[in-house]
């Protein structure tokens, strides 16, 4: 319906039509792309973050990921569960403890079998995650970072991004000391691969 105002017309909602509902508001954020907390393209194929929520599962299946890692020791919650089966993705949980106290040391061997499954390309896309995407991602990253020859003072740079303020000298000492002489055939990037089917 149009009505006359002076020189000009001003339009006007008829009385048929209705405010959208809030059904159709959760619609509209099903469909949005919202992507977690700290998220980031480490290489092809090889994404980061914090902890995923519902809001960010459309967004995540547009990666078309294969596998996720998750650094926690908690369980993964049901609905995130849920979520990865319906669309065939891979779970490695590697529980490692996020404490803040200096005494708590990361677990390298936690670190090495996370990485094997990051270099395995048949496991691509993949996401690695943590609570924050901070500090135990940061030390994954940082250690792919090592097998990928970039010097310290990059490495340091990105983890540094991502955890900001919060940043740890226990986790960029980690990185430093991290033995990477047991890794054999690395990729310097994943750049050329494919995804397999």
């Amino acid at each position: 319906m149009k009505i006359a105002n002076g020189d000009r017309e001003v339009c006007v909602a008829s009385p048929a039509a209705k405010a959208p509902s809030v059904g159709d508001e959760k619609e509209r954020e099903a469909d949005a792309f919202v992507p977690p907390l700290n998220f980031a393209m480490v290489d092809n194929g090889v994404f980061r973050s914090g902890f995923p929520h519902s809001a960010n599962f459309s967004f995540l299946k547009s990666l078309g990921l294969r596998s996720v890692i998750y650094l926690c020791p908690e369980p993964y919650p049901e609905e995130n569960e849920e979520f990865l089966k319906a669309n065939g993705i891979r779970l490695f949980q590697f529980g490692m403890d996020g404490s803040q106290e200096h005494f708590v040391k990361i677990p390298e061997h936690a670190i090495r079998e996370a990485l094997n499954v990051v270099l395995d390309v048949r496991n691509h896309p993949l996401l690695i995650h943590c609570k924050r995407g901070k500090h135990r991602t940061g030390c994954l990253v940082g250690c792919l970072r090592k097998l990928q020859n970039w010097c310290l003072t990059s490495i340091f740079d990105e983890y540094q991004r991502f955890a900001a303020a919060k940043a740890r000298v226990s986790d960029q000492r980690f990185i430093e000391l991290f033995d990477i002489s047991g890794f054999k055939n690395l990729p310097m990037s994943f750049s050329c691969s494919k995804r397999i089917v």
